[in-house]
């Protein structure tokens, strides 16, 4: 079945923004000239001396058209300072990307407070600290004068660029929490969204002196466009949050939004909330100065696996079939990309809507999109491979539904790609985007958003797709997911530079992924590096703070670094590294202290083992256990279980004991070091780990 073109709906405001001060006031504000001008120019003009936005570029191209870095000097690039920000603090989650101007790189910390630093020297000019505690941050907006700011407690705050100084601050209640998203200022609007809440909203206020302008909230009320799409008042619990920073085209006066997943209750439990749920998992295009509905694509209809494609739209000029287009690429957790006319909401590529499994109970929607040229992950779980699945799982491709027992699918919504920053390249015409495999089990039983399985491989990688033909070009492997802010910086001389979750920064080749250079910056990265240029000299620059998705163990740090050709500054000593498996986190137990005898299906505590059977990721008795080489460990299935039990090894395939009736044990000889997991087939979840040394 074809996709079915967007309606396109001009006026009237039937989103229901909310214009709170005269439009008149917004034209042109009083700006000084050269802001004025600023508001004209394109979306997609590559960042050259500035990297004056979170994105590069209103177009969210994280494209640079520097060049002096380049394949024949990469050789010599070094650090040319180091700033830590916060004293050295290593806490958080640091997920901020720096912006450039005039010189200074304006950063966001975890701690909650702003930074002014020389980009030349890492000297701090100023620092802002607002005093409302630590959050997570994603990165500041600078124009008119002004740095623009959120901090908890729904404040939205502007700053003096030279000083630092605040200039207003304003809160804004009843439209979500306004907290962590990048924000975004163009043309005397400055652009904020909104985060992890039962219903949150797009929000543009005047960048004079922060009065809210409009506002369109992503779970549309009834008797508004989408209104119809939910049952009941679902809508005010629906979530459909714009938890990641919009693109804009200031020719075509709109800026588009992505909104997130749905809730209402559960994002895994869609019985009470028939219909597509308008505005979730929906790219929407608005009109700038009012935020009346213009088009909209929904990504996944009535979402019950929390599939949000949340990542930030870019808008790129393309040639299809010999044709100039103007798309917006769009998606990310399907492992799918949306190219869309970014005028009318069309897709470019053509997208089909497919006939999905069905589960009346879920008010499952009967299809789905997608796009042709396949997608960039692939979308069943494997048996080998990224995208291999942890045993005795019920296994389901994209879109299987689910209601009591876990069906473990993929991509989970870990990705395929999740937020982190995508590059269009000018110069190759490619899409770039970081990649996690991750697999996870949706059911009613799983709190919050699904169950990444115990032991759960978290690899990832690089993928580069031709928009055009929506096909991929070649694709790179990487030890660990890069889809949480791990964003990519391509730049005219096609070198590609990306951070990874164990510190290391790479500079790869843009044609084909080769690794050309890396460098250790200290703490896991989960920002974008940027490129700017002083004094004829060009920079990259990037943050390495770390974060707790989708590595709990993540290292952590405050370090802003900057790279030059000929930079001196020693690389920092690479921390431990993340797991590259969802490890556990129980104590290891000596097999001594046990008798080297796990008890299949139940808890253990303080030596204790529990007295019930269970179905939890922790039950097995130890969970964590730690024996020398050649020891024989004895799996038992006690006799007060009702059900059989195994111990299923997985992947190094050690031994498959069981199924074991109550009562029942079986033995095995460790004669491996390493450390290998094992599942339960009669309830999965539960999982634990001999670590033989």
């Amino acid at each position: 079945m074809p996709f079915t073109t967007p309606r396109l709906l001009a006026a009237p405001m039937l989103a229901a923004p909310l214009l709170a001060a005269p439009l008149l006031a917004l034209a042109p504000l009083g700006l000084p000239l050269s802001a004025t001008a600023a508001s004209a120019d394109s979306c997609c003009l590559a960042a050259t001396t500035d990297f004056p936005k979170v994105g590069g570029n209103l177009g969210n191209q994280n494209y640079s058209a520097l060049a002096k870095i380049h394949k024949g000097n990469i050789g010599q690039l070094g650090a040319a300072w180091l700033t830590s920000l916060e004293g050295g603090a290593k806490s958080g989650n640091n997920q901020s990307t720096a912006v450039a101007v005039n010189g200074v790189l304006f950063i966001e910390t975890a701690q909650g407070r702003v930074h002014a630093v020389d980009g030349k020297t890492g000297a701090v000019k100023w620092s802002y600290n607002p005093g409302r505690g630590g959050q997570t941050r994603r990165g500041v907006a600078v124009g008119d004068g002004k740095v623009y700011t959120l901090t908890t407690g729904n404040w939205v705050i502007a700053l003096d660029q030279a000083t630092g100084q605040v200039v207003w601050e304003r809160q804004h209640n009843g439209y979500g929490n306004i907290a962590k998203v990048a924000v975004v200022y163009h043309d005397g609007l400055v652009h904020v969204g909104t985060n992890d809440g039962n219903r949150g909203a797009a929000l543009a206020f005047n960048a004079s002196n922060g009065d809210l302008v409009w506002h369109f909230f992503g779970s549309a009320a009834p008797g508004t466009i989408g209104g119809d799409t939910w049952e009941g008042d679902t809508y005010l619990t629906g979530g459909a949050t714009p938890w990641i920073h919009p693109a804009i085209d200031p020719q075509l006066n709109t800026v588009y939004w992505t909104f997130g997943n749905v809730r209402a209750g559960s994002s895994q439990n869609g019985s009470s909330r028939g219909g597509q749920n308008l505005f979730g998992n929906s790219l929407v295009a608005m009109d700038v100065r009012t935020g009346t509905y213009k088009w909209h694509f929904q990504s996944v209809h009535h979402d019950i696996w929390d599939m949000d494609n949340v990542m930030a739209p870019v808008l790129a000029d393309i040639t299809v079939q010999g044709q100039a287009r103007k798309a917006v690429v769009y998606g990310s957790k399907t492992g799918m990309h949306y190219v869309l006319d970014r005028a009318t909401g069309v897709p470019i590529n053509p997208v089909d809507e497919r006939p999905v499994p069905q589960d009346a109970r879920q008010k499952t929607w009967p299809t789905q999109p997608y796009p042709r040229g396949g997608s960039f992950v692939p979308t069943c779980p494997t048996s080998d491979g990224p995208a291999r699945a942890v045993p005795n799982f019920k296994q389901g491709c994209l879109f299987t539904p689910h209601w009591d027992e876990p069906i473990l699918t993929f991509p989970g919504q870990g990705g395929g790609a999740d937020w982190n920053h995508q590059s269009f390249s000018h110069t190759t015409k490619l899409i770039y985007t970081g990649v996690g495999y991750v697999a996870v089990a949706h059911s009613l039983t799983e709190a919050s958003n699904g169950l990444r399985p115990l032991g759960t491989p978290m690899s990832g990688g690089v993928v580069a797709v031709n928009p055009a033909t929506n096909t991929v070009a070649w694709r790179k492997a990487l030890p660990w997911s890069v889809a949480h802010g791990n964003g990519i910086l391509s730049t005219a001389s096609n070198l590609l530079f990306m951070g990874q979750p164990d510190g290391t920064l790479l500079a790869m080749d843009a044609l084909n992924g080769r690794d050309l250079w890396k460098f250790q910056t200290g703490a896991a990265i989960n920002a974008s590096p940027i490129s700017y240029q002083i004094d004829g000299e060009q920079y990259v620059a990037v943050f390495a703070g770390g974060s707790g998705l989708p590595f709990a163990d993540a290292p952590r740090g405050d370090y802003l670094w900057a790279f030059k050709l000929g930079g001196t500054v020693a690389a920092l000593p690479a921390p431990k590294p993340p797991a590259l498996r969802r490890d556990i986190t129980a104590a290891a137990v000596e097999g001594s202290v046990v008798n080297n005898l796990i008890t299949l299906n139940r808890s253990y505590s303080n030596g204790v083992v529990g007295a019930v059977e269970l179905d939890t990721t922790n039950a097995m008795a130890p969970q964590h256990l730690r024996v020398p080489l050649g020891t024989t460990v004895t799996f038992s299935n006690p006799a007060t279980n009702t059900k059989p039990h195994c111990a299923t090894q997985f992947f190094e395939g050690l031994f498959n004991i069981g199924p074991l009736a109550p009562g029942q044990v079986q033995a095995y000889t460790f004669n491996q070091r390493g450390e290998f997991f094992y599942n339960d087939c009669t309830s999965p979840r539960a999982t634990g780990k001999v670590v033989v040394y």
